[in-house]
């Protein structure tokens, strides 16, 4: 299957758990029309992403060629004017030479 089907599906999938509550979103101020984005902790997760492209000394035009995207895109993302998706987030870090994990939280208390 090709990327549109793979983000489309990816769309879909993200709009069913922002229904369900899954996902929290925020109004994003100052723009034309009413407009919603997902919370704080993807927040955090683009935040990241933007200190590590950095510390690795690498521009936004050399990652959007290693990721093939433009450098608009990665600008749109780090600005958090686009979200990325699942996919698309993960090439990023993988281009940076770094992996994506999932750890189970600890209990404190």
């Amino acid at each position: 299957m090709g990327t549109f089907f793979d983000d489309t599906m990816q769309g879909l999938l993200e709009a069913v758990e922002i229904e369900k509550g899954n996902i929290p979103l925020i109004e994003k101020e100052n723009m034309p029309a009413l407009t919603y984005v997902a919370a704080v902790s993807e927040e955090k997760l683009i935040d990241e992403l933007v200190r590590i492209r950095k510390a690795e000394n690498m521009s936004q035009n050399q990652l959007a060629a290693l990721t093939g995207n433009k450098q608009q895109a990665i600008s749109r993302i780090e600005k958090k004017e686009n979200c990325p998706s699942l996919k698309l987030f993960y090439n990023l870090v993988n281009a940076l030479g770094y992996e994506l994990q999932i750890v189970k939280k600890t209990n404190i208390g």
